[in-house]
């Protein structure tokens, strides 16, 4: 596949698997149109054009020809110059690499990271928080975590990959999608009652099962494994967390449990108040989760892919089976 295409298939179902639908997708490209058009000459000269087309900031060809033929990708959950330098010298040694990928964002990927945060009130909405409140709560966050981003060293890996001829991409948002799709036609399927239930339910899923192998498994915190789990809402796309504030309105929603990849104190101690549950599904298992089920397409395209930097690759058929798992180093037993 052409390193274009790549990038084109992570988009392409990133947008399939969009919570908001094909045609939320369509009204929030309408908007950063809109809003694209109305920016002055000065401002529209710098602005991203892949924005009007590509829904996800955090997705975007760093370095490399887009035409580059890819037979064979290196990819992790966080590929730096630790594993750009990596990539070179497993060159040097005879590994046919042709590009990188990383899970989460670089350069303007991560500068942007805010941008594709909008998402997360069109979510919440869904669960009968109204949309107006939720674009309140959410563009506060957003502020907060541009601001959080503007001090950081963001080309860093970019400039070593540059410099050493190694294509180099993003794609964040789109394999977060595919994980609460997953998830959610996963609990629909096996319909858990109790937080045991949610856990054993993540457990059947080799990426959740390989983590717990390595101590990083589901985490229920506080609540005991015979708690009715209620309304279960799978928190795992949007950038990054969203703010505490959405709780109150998401418990009055009605949502019994939160399954996400990772939480701060903050957040779980305001969903303690509204006696909200919080299953830890865990951080890296859940992005690997996402990550093979783009890279398993990838591969039906003739992509052979090498997996590194924190990345459980497991491979699955076009129908969602098990073929093999490639778990890594697993501790003693």
């Amino acid at each position: 596949m052409k390193l274009r295409e790549i990038y084109e298939t992570a988009v392409r179902m990133g947008i399939e698997a969009d919570p908001r639908g094909k045609a939320g997708v369509d009204e929030f490209l309408a908007r950063t149109r809109k809003r694209y058009d109305a920016l002055p000459d000065h401002l529209k000269e710098l602005a991203d054009p892949e924005q009007l087309t590509n829904p996800f900031n955090d997705t975007r060809i760093y370095v490399g020809d887009p035409d580059l033929e890819v037979k064979s990708l290196l990819g992790g959950i966080d590929m730096n110059t630790g594993e750009v330098l990596l990539a070179d010298r497993l060159r040097e040694k005879g590994m046919a690499i042709d590009a990188i990928y990383t899970h989460h964002p670089e350069a303007w990927g991560l500068t942007r990271l805010d941008a594709v945060m909008e998402v997360q009130a069109d979510i919440w909405a869904t669960l009968g928080v109204p949309i107006q409140a939720g674009e309140k709560l959410i563009a506060a966050r957003m502020d907060e975590v541009k601001r959080r981003l503007m001090p950081i060293n963001y080309d860093q890996a970019i400039d070593a990959a540059r410099l050493l001829d190694v294509p180099f991409f993003s794609a964040h948002t789109p394999t977060d999608n595919l994980v609460v799709d997953y998830l959610i036609k996963w609990f629909a399927k096996k319909k858990p009652s109790t937080i045991e239930d949610v856990e054993k339910a993540l457990l059947e899923i080799p990426e959740y099962r390989i983590a717990a192998q390595k101590g990083a498994g589901p985490y229920a915190g506080k609540s005991s494994g015979g708690s009715r789990a209620g309304k279960i809402w799978v928190d795992m796309t949007g950038g990054t967390e969203g703010p505490k504030t959405v709780v109150e309105k998401l418990a009055a929603a009605g949502v019994g449990t939160i399954v996400g990849m990772h939480m701060g104190q903050e957040l779980r101690d305001e969903a303690d108040k509204h006696s909200i549950h919080v299953v830890i599904a865990g951080h890296m298992s859940s992005d690997s989760l996402g990550i093979n089920l783009f890279l398993d397409e990838l591969e039906r395209g003739g992509v052979k892919t090498i997996a590194t930097s924190g990345l459980v690759r497991v491979h699955r058929d076009k129908r969602g089976k098990v073929t093999s798992e490639e778990p890594g180093a697993l501790p003693p037993r």
